[in-house]
């Protein structure tokens, strides 16, 4: 029996392409594995509906060994490695420069030049009398028993930005007479400066002596040969009935500064012969030079 019309024959030959045969494609892609696809099980070992036969495990479930783990924000890939890297080496950095500020490793404050001295509580001890004693002065004899009285005086204070050492004496001139009044004193101090650099204003400190207005006038010379820096300030005398002097020795070594001080006066009843300014600047001048080897030797 004929069926009419065009059905498609299930069972018929497949017809030749009119457009005659394809030609394979030129350097095919290869199919890429996906990692994260179930595998396909085997033959003979389906169980239906794709699960495994009884008795046959399963096949594993997730990226194979070795794949690359995704993680939420990006973690564990190259870049964030590096943040952390860098955030460890901020911290170390912030620990570090907190504890150079604690200890001073950032401060721009210069170390003192204390030139090799030290502190002494008695400056007395290391002071050079003999240039007065050759002089024929003698240190006064102290007949009061109060500590205010004794002589010669020392003090002595250490502070966090200097230490400071003192010594007062008085003299009392050979031959003079016990009735006529008389003062002779040496003022000498000493000061180690371990905060602030003392030479910026160490000449104008002894300049300004020129230039103060006053009745009574000063002459200031530089001296060489003693310290870093070293100047003699010496009072203008006006004459009169009396005979004194004011002379100033001012040194300064590295951060260490050094002051003696003369101030004498006798009346003109004294009968002893005062020396004068120049004189005592070479007593000063001689005594200071000792006085300051002893105070950096003997430390």
């Amino acid at each position: 029996m004929s069926i009419s019309g065009d059905q498609n024959n299930p069972y018929a030959q497949p017809q030749p392409n009119p457009y005659g045969q394809v030609p394979a494609p030129q350097n095919p892609v290869p199919t890429q594995q996906n990692p994260y696809a179930q595998q396909a099980i085997p033959p003979g070992q389906n169980g239906g509906y794709g699960y495994p036969a009884p008795g046959v495990p399963a096949p594993p479930i997730g990226p194979p060994a070795g794949a690359p783990v995704a993680v939420p924000g990006g973690a564990g890939r190259g870049p964030s490695g590096w943040l952390w890297a860098a955030g460890g080496v901020v911290a170390a950095s912030a620990i570090w420069a907190s504890v150079l500020f604690a200890t001073g490793g950032f401060s721009s404050a210069p170390s003192p030049d204390l030139a090799g001295y030290a502190y002494t509580s008695d400056l007395c001890g290391d002071t050079s009398m003999a240039p007065f004693e050759n002089a024929h002065y003698k240190t006064k004899v102290n007949t009061g028993t109060a500590s205010k009285d004794a002589n010669p005086q020392h003090s002595g204070a250490q502070l966090t930005s200097l230490d400071t050492m003192t010594c007062n004496v008085s003299f009392e001139q050979d031959g003079a007479s016990t009735s006529a009044y008389s003062s002779t004193w040496l003022y000498n101090t000493a000061t180690l400066h371990r905060k602030t650099d003392p030479t910026p204003e160490f000449a104008d400190g002894y300049r300004s002596y020129e230039k103060q207005d006053t009745s009574v006038g000063y002459k200031v010379e530089a001296v060489p040969g003693i310290g870093d820096e070293a100047y003699l300030v010496t009072r203008k005398d006006e004459g009169g009935t009396s005979s004194s002097s004011y002379v100033i020795l001012g040194v300064r070594d590295g951060w260490m500064t050094y002051q003696s001080t003369w101030s004498s006066y006798a009346s003109s009843s004294g009968g002893g012969k005062q020396p004068t300014a120049t004189e005592v600047a070479t007593m000063l001048k001689t005594s200071a030079t000792e006085t300051l080897k002893r105070l950096r030797s003997e430390r």
